[in-house]
């Protein structure tokens, strides 16, 4: 499995639009386990994602789907910039079958 977290520093006032862009445009990914949105408690404008795929190669084909493209265009103007990324080894847990 292939894991990756990931901060998104919005424009000011922009985090709940964003997220609702994100988690509109996340449906139908093949070889997606788990995309969660999250807000930052300490920080009014972030958001953490948290995803979890087969494995790398399924996160990258997304990328290039119909609707991460538009979601990633729609919300381009409420992103600021990238805070913390991780990129992980899911082992499983709550939620997510072991593979």
């Amino acid at each position: 499995m292939y894991g990756l977290i990931g901060k998104i520093k919005t424009t000011p006032g922009g985090r709940d639009a964003l997220a609702q862009i994100l988690l509109e445009g996340v449906s139908g990914m093949p070889g997606c386990l788990s995309y969660i949105v999250a807000q930052d408690p300490s920080d009014p404008d972030a958001l953490w994602v948290t995803e979890v795929w087969e494995d790398q190669e399924f996160h990258r084909a997304s990328l290039s789907l119909p609707s991460v493209q538009a979601a990633i265009a729609k919300g381009r103007p409420l992103i600021a910039g990238f805070g913390e990324r991780f990129e992980t080894i899911p082992l499983g847990g709550h939620g997510l079958s072991n593979h």
